[in-house]
């Protein structure tokens, strides 16, 4: 593997002709620009086809590729230079893929961020990547504060579906207006296909984030790798994934897989509420349908779901977390749909491990998605039997080349031959169904992103009225795993429910959101052991 040098990476460790490009006769040219999964329809003449629909608005294949010409020609304009970073701070609209494919388009790399991020982690993100420019919904545009751009190169702010309000750091721009006075065409960069082409950063869980570059062919090696096999889908299809753009799952729903085939996808900005995603389906008639337990468990749960139309629906998708039998039942009576239960990963980009229409176990996360070589190891490194627990390594031509700026991540991520080492713990049956285990390490998945309790612990004890506290990982009835906080707080006298909430909005305020504690007990101590340590496995007791 090659070394990062004038925004340029090479992966010359799994080479586009390995095992698993050649199982799905998946190759492509040296010279290669990912924007080409848009800009193709045009050459395939559905120009005329809609590429987006929604509330915020629709656009076929013609004008999505216009606009994200103006936004390359945009950027260009900014002074920026081949593979300079443009950070997309940005809800589900049309400006989000106009965006992102304009600035791949003209060679230079997006970085897809989480909505949800705090301003002093923002100041993170710009200052890791570097990046000049950036998107942002006008909704967010106060996240973009002297905190977050505090030590940052940060000089320019796009605000996207609404005013550019004056700030006090950076120029800010109204792209409706800026965007008017550039060209709709746009030649795309003599990319090379292992070129770097967008970021994805990981939740955080343990220490920094890590920047996860992905390559220009990577979009379409996950097309062909899992599209093609598990979703079928054709011209006539409509995506929802109610999972963000941002998120790497989200990302292949929502682009990568519908503009593949000329396909459409609806995009639903704002807070994914039941009652949205309900009208939404049956408004637009998606044919085929995104979410994870955690979602899928408020659908069903909701009230007067029942009444609801889902006759559009073929397909329905879950990944990130095990899925329970109670919910997969509970949605087949409501949709009579079965939940196609996956595995993947941002460092993959997509699914590697999947169940299909007609060959699922529940509880599995489902058998090898060609493509893509899947080995179980122990952890000295070698293979164990089916019925045998091992930790789980995938190797595919989407895997991510390195952690930006992290080789000591890499090193321990990134294995020789071009193997990622996942850190999740599988025993595969006889016949190639894999079950989730747990984690090599203390990383649990609330909500379909990891949180390492430690974190959370620590954030914790820093409030004025803990005395001391422990956070540990607790499954659920459903199977779905959540963090309990088991706190000795500093004084005698306070109402557990306010004092819970307290917690729980200290935490939010000083992490990101989903991480805090689902449930808090208070106790008068915690128990150790002998050295003084906390005791944990009495604390799984309590």
């Amino acid at each position: 593997m090659s070394k990062p040098q004038d925004g340029l990476i090479i992966n010359d460790q799994v080479p586009l002709d390995s095992v698993g490009a050649c199982e799905i006769g998946f190759s492509i040219p040296a010279r290669y620009n990912a924007s080409q999964i848009l800009f193709d329809n045009l050459t395939a003449g559905r120009g005329d086809r809609v590429a987006v629909i929604g509330l915020s608005g629709t656009r076929t294949y013609q004008e999505l590729c216009a606009d994200a010409c103006k936004w390359g020609n945009g950027f260009r304009s900014l002074g920026l230079q081949r593979g300079d970073r443009v950070l997309l701070f940005l809800d589900d609209t049309p400006a989000y893929p106009a965006a992102f494919f304009g600035a791949v388009r003209a060679g230079f790399v997006p970085l897809l961020i989480n909505t949800l991020t705090p301003p002093d982690l923002l100041q993170f993100y710009l200052s890791d990547s570097g990046a000049s420019v950036a998107v942002t919904d006008a909704a967010f545009g106060a996240i973009f504060n002297e905190t977050a751009c505090r030590d940052t190169a940060l000089r320019t702010l796009i605000v996207v579906n609404g005013t550019a309000e004056a700030g006090s750091v950076a120029t800010r721009l109204a792209s409706e207006q800026w965007l008017a006075g550039f060209s709709d065409e746009l030649a795309e960069a003599d990319t090379h296909r292992n070129e770097m082409a967008f970021w994805m950063y990981s939740s955080g869980s343990t220490g920094r984030p890590k920047g996860i570059v992905h390559l220009q062919h990577d979009m379409a090696y996950s097309e062909a790798a899992f599209a093609r096999d598990i979703l079928k889908l054709s011209q006539v299809d409509i995506c929802f994934s109610v999972p963000k753009m941002f998120f790497a799952y989200g990302f292949g729903n929502s682009v990568t897989f519908p503009f593949s085939v000329g396909a459409a996808a609806l995009l639903l900005p704002g807070q994914p509420k039941p009652d949205a995603i309900f009208a939404a389906v049956e408004q637009f008639r998606p044919t085929v349908f995104f979410g994870l337990p955690t979602l899928y468990t408020a659908l069903t749960k909701a009230a007067g779901a029942a009444k609801h139309d889902f006759s559009s629906l073929r397909l329905s998708l879950s990944a990130a977390e095990v899925l329970s039998a109670d919910v997969f039942k509970e949605w087949k009576t409501l949709t009579g749909l079965e939940i196609v239960e996956g595995l993947g990963s941002t460092e993959v980009l997509h699914i590697y491990l999947s169940n299909r229409p007609g060959a699922k176990k529940l509880g599995s996360a489902g058998q090898r998605v060609p493509g893509y070589e899947i080995a179980l190891k122990d952890k000295d490194g070698e293979t164990v039997a089916d019925g045998e627990e091992g930790i789980l390594w995938v190797r595919g031509d989407s895997n991510t080349p390195l952690y930006w700026n992290r080789p000591d991540k890499t090193a321990e991520t990134i294995r020789e031959g071009g193997w990622i080492y996942t850190g999740d713990r599988f025993v595969r049956d006889s016949e190639g169904f894999h079950f989730f285990r747990g984690r090599a390490d203390d990383l649990i998945k609330v909500s379909g992103q990891w949180v390492y309790p430690l974190e959370v612990e620590l954030c914790l004890a820093e409030h004025p009225n803990v005395r001391e506290c422990a956070v540990l990982a607790v499954e659920l009835a459903d199977r779905r795993m959540s963090l309990k906080a088991v706190v000795v707080m500093d004084v005698n006298d306070f109402d557990a429910a306010e004092a819970t909430q307290m917690l729980q909005s200290f935490v939010k305020e000083r992490l990101l959101p989903y991480k805090y504690p689902r449930e808090v007990q208070f106790v008068s101590e915690l128990p150790k052991t002998g050295t003084g340590k906390i005791d944990r496995q009495a604390l799984l007791r309590l």
